[in-house]
């Protein structure tokens, strides 16, 4: 028999594979060439993630104690798969347009965003897993010390608990890795996913090799197989009907209420028309893994001595038939079954417990609102990294509370029983629109309650949680409140009772409260979207903008999404609603779209209150409470029309109102330009007049005073010879009639010699200029001297301009939605927004302090960045002064 440490290293083998074979998967994603991560093979298999320990291992026992029954753990996802097919697409759908990152989150969203019912959602969704955790635990530690020879077949199951740490904290640190990667739960775990499907193909070739092995190499071949079912008491098969009907409608609600279900079949879903594959091949894939069961368990209970634990059959046959390597494929693959299902389900429940959680609580007690500075997304990695690790851990305080064997014996049951609280919450969410968040909190209250006073409680034992006295004659002596014999019912059996109870009970509260309470706006604004999510996928105008700055919202989304992801949503909002610049209006539109990206990251009931902390509240129109009041088409219709044209009305008067200060700006900054060139013009003509009648009229001048004379003349002519270059280069190039010098070059070289050109000379000392040299290697075919006048303005301004004590330039280049943009980055205060709208005016002087030019500058940079086929625009939120200048791909080349 192989040694322990053996054993450990086949592991760590086997764990390091998984490592690259995730981390191969995260790279092939990030590079783009991650097609075939989204094939729906790999989607089928991720569903494999259903059988775990308790299906590698339990199936056998299960058939071994109870016959056939074992099959209706099967039979519930099959149906579901094949019979509720539309429902599982409806969910996809809704989670897609929802960016949904969880069932709480979901849950969530269809009753009005309400956080404090992801909340309740989240911690009943970790009291029920947690068992299941501790189950996988226990199956891994004991089928351990089986292989090792530690652990005695014939005893009850002993206490490893070094063993369950080590394992615990692997399972942790593998989860924290690639699971908390990327802050968007929408951008999808692709190594994670990719390790599970790796890890269902082992367990399933595994269980398919013991099977081979136990009915052509023991058994005989088929006929003398099935002539042992035959003869064993597996083959009299005595069906209890209610039995069978609340497991197989069990497996079903857990198949889909599951955390780690709901995490790889919605979140992690690409496209919906995977479920079309997965609808035959996930049953297929069932019957598969299910189809040696019996033969193992008939021929374990021949093989071995009496009293040996079914449980552990695929792995002890092996070992008693000195069949050392298939023992330990088994063992890989009951190890594949039990971490898979531990992963997934801590990266679940981490994400449900940062965002529904931590990141209220965080909110709460920075006291600042969405928009003062912090890291956001440092916050969230953390808080999901700390809850995996939490998860985790009251997975083994579970284990190790509940003394492992015969209290573990029934958990997966009862877990499933769990979970499947949330069904009537959610299949009323996504068909009825009158249900009510006060329906959700009753339904989910009651059948928790249930559960954990009928199921749970009971499991750790008589006299653990409830007494003896309490089981057999109810709470104060009221026997009609026994946990198994609710309402004097006896003889049922208690898991029966308990799944009767639980949801009926819970259903019917759920109907009630909803019936007695009337739903806010916003739940019959996202119970519309829910319930009809294929006719109304649009987004519900539920968010009033008047109040919204778009400074604040692009402040809030670069702390939550990154500088990069934010400043690329909201330029293309501007775009689409047709404003210049790359700041949206704050439209109730542009509202939804941007709470629904920051949903991905941190869930929808926190971006809702986020965004709420900005705008001032969630408020809803006139024409969203005629909607919510209208049932008909027409009205809808209707509603929908007034709505976007007030909208439009709203958006045009904004319009108009910024067009008429930025006039007012203009015709301003038109008499200061009048009065500044006048200016301009006069002093240097003032001067040379004045010294070169000087010149003309003295005849005592020394040599030294008519050179100095002679200079002042020249620069003077060389100001005003500037200044009427300026003036005649806008003329020409507003009027079209300049004439490109088109020529190819190296971007490096032109900032080179941009660089050179405008520090040289007085305070070319103070500016800092930091580069990226190995980002400038791209060929430009344009007109390289005029966009040299434009980098050499920039770096001016910045010069002249900068105030921080200690001035500095940043010049980054890149590649943004195909095209090449320079940014050029300084530390100073910035340009006030005021002053941004007109800074590319011809008549536009930042500041009376600040300014000391002609106010032409920008004015010609945009001129010849419109000629060039590019733009030159401001970046707001940097910190200092930002200005993008862009080339279009046509004129971008790779250097070689």
């Amino acid at each position: 028999m192989a040694t322990f440490n053996v054993l450990v290293a086949v592991c760590l083998i086997y764990v390091a594979f998984l490592f690259v074979v995730a981390f191969a998967a995260e790279r092939a994603a990030i590079r783009g060439r991650s097609n075939w991560l989204r094939s729906p093979l790999i989607y089928t298999l991720s569903l494999s993630i259903y059988c775990t320990a308790w299906t590698f291992y339990g199936a056998v026992g299960y058939a071994a104690r109870s016959g056939l029954e074992y099959l209706t753990i099967y039979l519930g996802p099959s149906l579901v798969m094949v019979g509720w097919w539309w429902i599982l697409r409806k969910l996809v759908r809704i989670g897609r347009s929802q960016r949904v990152t969880s069932i709480a989150d979901l849950i969530s969203s269809r009753y009005g965003k309400s956080n404090l019912l992801a909340i309740g959602v989240t911690i009943l969704a970790v009291i029920g897993t947690t068992p299941y955790i501790a189950l996988q635990l226990q199956s891994v530690t004991v089928s351990f010390s089986v292989f090792s020879d530690a652990y005695d077949v014939n005893s009850h199951v002993q206490s490893h608990e070094s063993n369950a740490l080590l394992i615990a904290a692997g399972l942790a640190l593998f989860t924290i890795v690639f699971g908390t990667r990327n802050l968007d739960a929408n951008e999808r775990h692709h190594g994670v996913v990719m390790a599970i499907a790796v890890e269902a193909v082992v367990k399933l070739f595994a269980l398919l090799a013991v099977g081979a092995f136990v009915v052509w190499g023991l058994g005989g071949g088929v006929s003398d197989i099935l002539n042992r079912i035959d003869s064993s008491e597996i083959g009299d098969w005595e069906m209890r009907g209610d039995r069978w009907a609340g497991l197989i409608f069990l497996s079903a609600a857990a198949f889909l209420c599951l955390p780690r279900m709901f995490q790889v079949m919605v979140v992690e879903n690409e496209d919906e028309g995977h479920l079309r594959t997965a609808a035959w091949a996930f049953p297929a894939y069932l019957m598969l893994i299910s189809l040696f069961v019996v033969p193992i368990a008939v021929v374990g209970l021949d093989l071995l001595p009496a009293g040996s634990n079914p449980d552990f059959f695929v792995l002890t046959i092996p070992l008693a038939t000195g069949n050392d390597g298939l023992a330990m494929l088994s063992f890989i693959g009951g190890f594949s079954s039990a971490t898979s299902m531990v992963i997934v389900a801590a990266l679940a429940l981490s994400t449900m417990v940062s965002n529904h959680i931590v990141m209220p609580i965080w909110l709460s007690a920075s006291g600042g609102g969405a928009s003062v500075s912090g890291d956001v997304r440092h916050v969230v990695l953390l808080s999901r990294r700390i809850s995996i690790a939490g998860v985790v851990t009251l997975g083994y305080l579970y284990y190790r509370l509940s003394g492992g064997g015969t209290a573990l014996a029934s958990i997966g049951l009862i877990s499933f029983a769990g979970v499947a609280q949330f069904l009537p919450v959610l299949l009323g969410g996504i068909f009825w629109r009158g249900a009510t968040r006060l329906g959700a909190f009753a339904g989910l209250t009651v059948g928790f309650v249930i559960w954990a006073y009928a199921l749970l409680l009971p499991s750790f034992g008589t006299g653990v949680f409830i007494s003896e006295s309490v089981m057999a004659q109810g709470p104060l002596g009221l026997s009609w409140l026994r946990p198994q014999a609710f309402f004097g019912i006896d003889g049922m059996d208690p898991l029966v009772h308990a799944i009767l109870w639980s949801i009926s009970l819970n259903a019917l509260a759920f109907f009630v409260a909803s019936l007695i309470g009337f739903p806010s706006p916003l739940e019959r604004l996202q119970g519309a979207q829910f319930v009809n999510v294929y006719e109304h996928s649009s987004t519900p105008q539920s968010w009033s903008g008047s109040l919204a700055q778009s400074e604040d919202l692009m402040v809030m989304a670069q702390r939550i999404l990154g500088a990069r992801e934010a400043q690329r949503l909201f330029e293309r909002e501007a775009r689409r609603q047709g404003v210049s610049g790359l700041l949206p209006e704050p439209s109730p539109d542009f509202l939804q779209v941007l709470e629904r990206e920051l949903a991905g990251s941190v869930g929808a009931a926190t971006a809702h209150a986020m965004i709420g902390q900005i705008v001032g509240g969630a408020s809803v129109s006139v024409e969203d409470l005629m909607a919510v009041a209208d049932e008909t088409a027409q009205m809808m219709e209707y509603s929908s029309q007034l709505e976007a044209q007030s909208d439009e009305l709203s958006r045009t008067a904004r319009q108009l109102r910024q067009a008429n200060e930025k006039l007012t700006r203009i015709s301003e900054q038109k008499d200061a330009f009048l009065s500044q060139i006048s200016h301009e013009l006069r002093t240097p003509m003032t001067s040379i007049r004045a010294f070169s009648e000087i010149l003309r009229d003295s005849e005592k001048l020394s040599e030294d005073d008519k050179i100095k004379y002679s200079s002042i003349i020249h620069n003077e002519a060389i100001r005003l010879t500037r200044l009427l270059d300026d003036l005649l280069d806008l003329s020409v190039l507003e009027n079209g009639q300049v004439t490109l010098n088109v020529q190819t070059g190296q971007l490096a070289a032109i900032l080179d010699h941009a660089l050179a050109a405008a520090l040289t000379g007085n305070g070319s000392e103070r500016l800092h200029v930091t580069r990226h040299r190995t980002q400038e290697h791209i060929a430009l075919t344009t007109d390289l001297d005029r966009l040299s006048q434009v980098f050499i303005n920039l770096i001016g301004n910045a010069q002249k301009y900068c105030d921080a004590d200690y001035p500095s330039l940043t010049i980054d280049v890149g590649v943004h939605e195909g095209a090449l943009v320079v940014d050029f980055v300084d530390n100073g205060t910035g340009i006030s927004k005021d002053d941004q709208a007109v800074i590319f005016e011809k008549f536009s002087r930042v500041g009376e302090q600040r300014a000391n030019g002609a106010g032409l500058g920008l004015a010609i940079c945009r001129e010849i960045m419109s000629r060039l086929g590019g733009d030159i625009a401001y970046l707001p939120g940097q910190g200092g002064g930002a200005f993008r200048v862009t080339l279009p791909e046509t004129r971008v080349t790779l250097a070689s």
